[in-house]
């Protein structure tokens, strides 16, 4: 028998199938590829970062192609630690003004404000310098572990390499402030905090030192803890001039004024005969005095002295903070 006719009002009428629909091809909005790369507070400072570095990389190596047209011999070879030195400062400090336009921001918020251009604080920074290395040999000294010697250098030599050593370490002293708690910092600070991200780049800056020939573990942890003393600095003085006066200074005592090792190096042409006898972890072996059980005992001293000298009531640190923000996400 055959089916029954089903008429059009019939419920058991099958109905069409149903057509799926189109599928819908969405693209990334203008806004948020633009939200990806910037926050409420600019470039984000993940990105900031990573324009920062590889500008700085790129700008050290070509002009660190250079140092082969100085002759490697002589006094060739101290120029050419010199200009070496000078290019670190120029890769450091030149991606940063690049950044400034791209950020919209005055470079002196990176830590280092032309008013401040070998002012006071500069000349602060250099006077503590030589003031808690000094402290520091004397320290030496009385545990029967350091002895000053007889002097290496005389006359006009003596002047000539102390000014030498004097305006390198200057660069070293730029350098090395202006990368790891200059424009790092302040970018680093925008998106974790001051202190976290001050946490962060000492413990990379005291690792750096571990790349030392005749570096140990002693001295990295004192250059770690020295960074974060001059992030301290920092805060409490708006720039980057304090720490930079006195990191100079320090390293200048050390290489040439007391001719040690510094963090494992020894410099040419340095001041005195000095010597190091006992323990080693009261002379600091290699490192030198860096390296030093003692050395803490200074840092502890820079702390609390400095808290006393610059305290927190200055206007310099709440200025400082304003600049940097609230930390905004990577």
């Amino acid at each position: 028998m055959g089916e029954p006719e089903r008429s059009a009002g019939d419920p058991l009428q099958e109905a069409p199938a149903a057509q799926p629909e189109p599928p819908v091809l969405t693209t990334p909005s203008a806004d948020g590829v633009r939200d990806f790369f910037v926050g409420s507070e600019g470039l984000r400072p993940g990105w900031s970062l990573f324009l920062y570095l590889g500008i700085g990389t790129v700008v050290f190596f070509l002009l660190s192609s250079l140092t082969r047209f100085i002759p490697a011999r002589g006094a060739g070879t101290l120029l050419q630690t010199f200009f070496t030195e000078l290019v670190l400062v120029i890769a450091s400090l030149l991606p940063a003004g690049g950044m400034a336009a791209i950020e919209r921001k005055p470079f002196g918020v990176y830590g280092l404000p032309w008013r401040g251009v070998f002012g006071k604080p500069f000349w602060a920074g250099l006077a503590w310098g030589i003031l808690a290395l000094s402290v520091l040999m004397l320290l030496m000294r009385g545990a029967g572990v350091f002895f000053f010697g007889d002097l290496a250098l005389h006359g006009a030599r003596a002047f000539k390499f102390a000014a030498f050593w004097g305006a390198y370490f200057l660069l070293v002293g730029f350098f090395e402030e202006f990368t790891f708690r200059g424009y790092t910092q302040f970018t680093l600070a925008r998106g974790i905090g001051f202190w976290p991200a001050a946490l962060m780049l000492s413990s990379v800056f005291g690792g750096v030192h571990l790349q030392n020939p005749g570096e140990a573990w002693v001295g990295a942890l004192c250059a770690g803890l020295i960074g974060l003393f001059f992030c301290f600095t920092l805060r409490r003085t708006g720039s980057l001039w304090f720490a930079a006066g006195m990191h100079a200074s320090w390293d200048w005592g050390e290489s040439y004024l007391y001719s040690v090792p510094d963090s494992g190096g020894m410099v040419t042409s340095h001041l005195l005969n000095s010597s190091f006898h006992g323990s080693r972890w009261l002379t600091g072996g290699s490192v030198g005095p860096e390296g030093s059980v003692l050395v803490f005992v200074v840092i502890a001293l820079m702390w609390v002295v400095f808290d006393r000298v610059y305290p927190a009531t200055k206007t310099a640190e709440l200025r400082y903070t304003r600049q940097v923000g609230t930390p905004a996400p990577f």
